[in-house]
């Protein structure tokens, strides 16, 4: 379709309508394989979950996430692309780190910050990040790029960061000019196998012992596990949750990026993508992790305990997610960011992307030339883990 696409910026996703903007990030499709990288549905993407983060103040100026949503519109005021864009004035909660870039920019006296982050905040989960309605298509999407760049150029920012988006995006990115980088996670991928017994016939007989015997030795001490979703979660459990995430997150990065409220506002909003495994001992809960449930993925969010025990972490974050993925005839965990400990437990390492546009050509050319090398390192790393798979060798 040819159209005349008009450019605006939303200062908060609440002034977008949930059924326009859900229309360009997950739109209605036929139940059918859409690919590994193309996921039907993305909880993260939907404008409940942005919501979430905005209603209850876990992004917004304050935090140094200001969200300035770019829209593509044609004629008839109708969205056919969006971007979750964020000003940002800093690199936290980014998962694909530019410290060091952010770092030469001042000792060459230039400004890093602002800049745009296309981007779900505090969610290294990989999704589309150029939102194209099906009636959009690629004008559309060239349209939307365009856009990025010309808010770049209002904000006078220093950058345009686009990261976790879909391998698809990815290149589309490289063709428009921006730097492209890879990164890498741990993911579950669901062969699918029957149940969890059948997943463990697939290992090497020392990791199948070694996981039945994790396993066991996680419920000891009477600890039991408590898969909910949907009804069954309630204010009761978000309330123990925060207390674990807290814990947890103010030991491991100083301060949590998420609030209470934002735990009440996903829990009315996604209930039904949602699943919390709790561990309770002597009546009381202990330890959780937060999944989201995609269409063909689950997402491991976050984990906390107020308690200490040896390989609960492991159930309730990973064994768990296995045997829901698999019950549920999902293709794949993502486990989130970092964690060689994964490979051992049946995840496989797998690519991340990211792209960017550095408005400054001379940090642009040495940056270029700084992921050209590190590409190369992600797939010799990538290939010596593939080596190191618990699976046995054909």
């Amino acid at each position: 379709m040819t159209f005349r696409a008009n450019i605006r910026i939303a200062t908060s996703i609440r002034e977008i309508d949930a059924a326009l903007w859900d229309a360009c990030a997950n739109p209605a499709v036929p139940e059918v394989d859409a690919g590994d990288q193309d996921e039907p549905f993305n909880p993260f993407i939907s404008h409940a979950f942005l919501s979430a983060l905005e209603e209850s103040g876990s992004v917004g100026r304050k935090t140094g996430w200001t969200p300035t949503h770019v829209i593509v519109e044609d004629e008839k005021d109708r969205i056919l692309a969006a971007a979750p864009t964020y000003l940002k004035a800093h690199s936290m909660g980014e998962y694909v780190f530019d410290h060091a870039w952010a770092d030469a920019y001042e000792r060459a006296g230039l400004d890093y910050y602002p800049k745009l982050q296309v981007a779900v905040p505090f969610t290294p989960a990989t999704g589309r990040r150029l939102l194209v309605s099906p009636e959009g298509g690629t004008e559309a999407q060239a349209a939307l790029i365009l856009g990025l760049r010309k808010w770049r150029e209002e904000t006078t920012a220093s950058s345009i960061h686009v990261t976790f988006p879909t391998e698809a995006e990815w290149h589309a990115l490289g063709k428009a000019g921006f730097l492209r980088r890879t990164g890498q996670q741990f993911h579950f991928v669901n062969k699918p196998y029957r149940d969890f017994d059948d997943f463990l016939s697939s290992l090497a007989s020392r990791k199948r012992k070694m996981i039945r015997r994790e396993r066991n030795d996680a419920l000891a001490g009477g600890i039991s596990i408590e898969p909910l979703t949907g009804r069954d979660i309630g204010e009761a459990h978000w309330d123990a949750f925060f207390r674990f995430y807290m814990d947890t997150g103010s030991r491991k990065w100083g301060r949590p990026y998420l609030n209470r409220r934002f735990f009440s506002e996903i829990g009315a909003r996604l209930s039904q993508h949602i699943l919390l495994v709790m561990a309770k001992r002597n009546g009381r809960y202990i330890a959780g992790a937060l999944n989201l449930i995609g269409r063909d993925a689950l997402y491991g969010r976050y984990w906390g305990a107020i308690e200490e025990h040896l390989f609960l972490h492991f159930e309730v974050c990973y064994y768990q997610a296995i045997d829901y993925a698999i019950a549920h005839r999902l293709k794949r965990v993502e486990a989130g960011a970092q964690g060689e400990h994964k490979l051992a437990r049946g995840y496989a390492a797998v690519p991340t992307y990211s792209a960017h546009h550095i408005a400054d050509t001379r940090f642009a050319t040495a940056i270029d030339d700084y992921l050209a090398r590190e590409r190369v390192a992600i797939d010799e790393q990538l290939a010596e883990y593939a080596e190191l798979a618990p699976f046995k060798k054909s």
